[in-house]
C-alpha cells in the first residue's frame, strides 16, 4: 500500500491546493475554468504531441495487448453509457459518464507504478496504456458528442459538421499531428521539444488543481449517490474484472504485459472525463467527485493487485 500511497501522494496534494486556494481567496472564482482552459488548449494538446512524436520510441508495441486492453475499455464504456441512458441522462452527460468509468489515470499513476514494479520493462505497456486512453478513448467521446450535438439530419452535412469541429479542437488535432511528426522520422530542434515538454509537464498538475477550484467551489451542490456509486464499482472492480479475463485467459498475454493491463485497468479515473465535462459546459460536480473517491478507494484495491504480482 506504500507504493501506491506515495504516487497517489502527489494527486491529492494538487487537489487540495487548489481547494484551498479557492476557500482562503488565493484564486479566484473564474480559476478552475481557466485552468482548465489552459489543459485543453495548451498543456494537454502539447502532452499528446509530445508523446505520438516519440511513439517509435516504444520498441514492443505488443498489438495482444493493445487489443485487451482496449476491448476492456469498450466493454465497460458501452455498458455504463447503456446504464445511464436507461436512467434517461442526456446523452452528453451519459458519454462523459461513460468516459469516467472506462477512463484510468494511466498517465499521473500508471507510469510511476509499472516503473516501480515491473522495472524499465513496465514502461512501454504504460506508454501504451496512457496514449491509448487519453488519445483513443477520450478521441472516441469527443465524437460522440460532435455527433450528438449536430442538428443537421442530412448525413454529409452532419459529417461535414462534426468534421469541422473536429479539426478545431486542438485535443484531436495534436495527437495526429505528434503521429505525423513520428512515422516521417523528422526530429524536431531541442528548443521545440523542450517547449512541448514544458507545457506537457504542466497538464496534469494544472487539471488536479483546476479539480480542487471545482470541489471548493460546489460544496453545496448535491451529487447522486447512486451514479457516483456505479461509476467508481465500473471503474475499480469491473474494468479489472474484465480486462483481467482478457488478457489472461482470452488473449493469453505474456505475464508482465498482462499484470501491467491488470494493473493499468485498476487505476482510478483519471482527469480527462472532467476536462471534458467543462468543456462541454455540462455539470462537473459528479465527475470531480468520482475523481476524488475513486482515487481514494484504490489505495486499497489496487494494493491489493500489487500484493498478488510478485507472487505470480
Amino acid at each position: 500500500m506504500l507504493a501506491i500511497f506515495n504516487v497517489a501522494f502527489p494527486v491529492f496534494s494538487l487537489i487540495f491546493v487548489g481547494f484551498f486556494c479557492r476557500r482562503r481567496g488565493i484564486l479566484g472564482p473564474n480559476a478552475s475554468t481557466e485552468l482548465n482552459r489552459f489543459v485543453i488548449y495548451l498543456g494537454l494538446p502539447a502532452l499528446l504531441f509530445e508523446s505520438m512524436s516519440r511513439l517509435a520510441s516504444v520498441q514492443a508495441l505488443n498489438l495482444r495487448f493493445v487489443a485487451a486492453f482496449a476491448l476492456g475499455m469498450a466493454v465497460v464504456f458501452l455498458v455504463t453509457l447503456w446504464l445511464r441512458l436507461r436512467k434517461k441522462a442526456h446523452f452528453i452527460d451519459a458519454t462523459i459518464d461513460a468516459l469516467g468509468a472506462a477512463y484510468p489515470n494511466s498517465g499521473f499513476l500508471g507510469i510511476p507504478l509499472c516503473l516501480l514494479t515491473f522495472g524499465e520493462a513496465g514502461i512501454a505497456p504504460a506508454v501504451i496504456g496512457t496514449l491509448m486512453t487519453a488519445c483513443l478513448l477520450f478521441a472516441l467521446a469527443i465524437v460522440m458528442i460532435e455527433m450528438f450535438r449536430q442538428s443537421e439530419k442530412h448525413l454529409g452535412r452532419t459529417l461535414a459538421k462534426v468534421g469541422g469541429s473536429l479539426l478545431r479542437n486542438p485535443i484531436m488535432v495534436a495527437p495526429v499531428l505528434g503521429c505525423l511528426v513520428a512515422w516521417s522520422g523528422v526530429v524536431l530542434p531541442t528548443g521545440v521539444q523542450q517547449l512541448f515538454q514544458f507545457l506537457g509537464a504542466a497538464a496534469g498538475p494544472c487539471a488536479l488543481v483546476s479539480i480542487g477550484l471545482f470541489l471548493a467551489a460546489t460544496h453545496s451542490h448535491k451529487v447522486n449517490g447512486q451514479t457516483l456509486g456505479m461509476l467508481v464499482t465500473m471503474k475499480l472492480l469491473v474494468q479489472p474484472a474484465v480486462t483481467g479475463a482478457l488478457v489472461f485467459w482470452v488473449f493469453e498475454l505474456p505475464p508482465m504485459w498482462a499484470w501491467a493491463a491488470l494493473l493499468l485497468s485498476a487505476l482510478p479515473v483519471g482527469n480527462g472525463p472532467f476536462m471534458l465535462a467543462e468543456l462541454f459546459g455540462r455539470e462537473a460536480n459528479t465527475m470531480s467527485r468520482t475523481i476524488l473517491i475513486s482515487t481514494l478507494c484504490s489505495l486499497l484495491t489496487v494494493s491489493v493487485i500489487l500484493a498478488w504480482i510478485p507472487h505470480q
